[in-house]
């Protein structure tokens, strides 16, 4: 198992990524003081339930994130109740996601 990390700056703060990575699989984070945006391996129910916003950004077996480097360069594919609170929509780029969540 590798841990990799990532910070972007945004115009509202900045945001920290985290990947952790095995051989063929990878769990994508990124945080901010608001919430998180995630690889589809996380529930974002769950996290809803927990009270915290939370969004997946898209991602399939056929075409992974597979790395943070690639994150920003995708959209938001589901969105929970508490990230709508903060503008987060399905089909925003991850960048702009990443100012809401900072």
């Amino acid at each position: 198992m590798e841990v990799i990390n990532k910070t972007w700056e945004t115009t509202k703060g900045r945001v920290e990524g985290i990947q952790t990575k095995w051989p063929g699989f990878s769990i994508l984070i990124v945080t901010g003081t608001k919430g998180f945006l995630a690889c589809p391996a996380i529930d974002v129910d769950a996290c809803q339930r927990y009270g915290v916003a939370t969004a997946l950004v898209e991602s399939s077996p056929d075409n992974p994130i597979g790395t943070l480097e690639r994150f920003p360069n995708r959209k938001i594919s589901k969105v929970n109740e508490k990230a709508k609170l903060l503008g987060i929509k399905e089909d925003m780029p991850v960048t702009d996601a990443f100012a809401l969540i900072a």
